[in-house]
């Protein structure tokens, strides 16, 4: 028994020598890369964290995984955008951590248009639970052809929050609209959708 603790010690220490990030920053940050399709190009590995370079539909996002609890601030996201801005590939950038943002950096980030993944973000698959539905981002030619086929603008479609937290999984922004697809033990399947809206 007493060997079968020390191998188990062992690989725990391993898997954290391994990681940077800490455990649940790593599951958040698999999670995140899982839901919204992201494909992993680059990563770099530094004390205090991670910067991960991923592809998503032809566009190249940074994404800058903080391990520590740090409250992240306005002079953080600044250095963040001038990292982005010195790679002329990439598109965006996304912050994820399991600290706090500061209300100016929030605002900063809006400004430059840098995501900023929340403390409560799952470090699991949210749709894997039997009471979520599956939720996807139209296609541009995908809402043109839901528009005319119900003859409404996008304000008419019921709301749904930017700040819900299937809205931040699966990274939809306002204006966009959501297909939603329960299953019905009367209808088998049910499609309704939703347009993203600012809180």
């Amino acid at each position: 028994m007493g060997y079968l603790c020390e191998v188990l010690q062992l690989r725990g220490a391993i898997r954290l020598a391994v990681s940077t990030l800490g455990e649940i920053l790593e599951k958040k940050l698999k999670v995140l890369l899982e839901l919204r399709g992201y494909r992993l190009l680059e990563r770099k590995d530094y004390d205090g964290g991670a910067y991960i370079t991923v592809e998503h539909k032809d566009e190249k996002i940074l994404i800058w995984a903080i391990s520590s609890r740090t409250t992240v601030g306005k002079d953080m996201i600044v250095r963040f955008k001038k990292r982005i801005d010195e790679d002329e590939t990439l598109k965006r950038g996304i912050i994820i951590t399991n600290g706090r943002y500061t209300v100016s950096a929030k605002s900063e980030a809006q400004k430059e248009g840098i995501e900023l993944i929340p403390q409560n973000f799952p470090t699991f698959n949210v749709f894997e639970h039997a009471l979520v539905p599956k939720h996807e981002i139209l296609t541009p030619e995908e809402r043109e052809e839901i528009l005319k086929k119900y003859k409404v603008k996008p304000y008419q479609i019921p709301n749904i929050s930017a700040s819900d937290p299937i809205v931040r999984v699966i990274g939809a922004r306002p204006g966009d609209i959501l297909r939603i697809t329960r299953k019905s033990p009367t209808a088998g399947v049910y499609v309704s959708y939703r347009y993203v809206v600012e809180d």
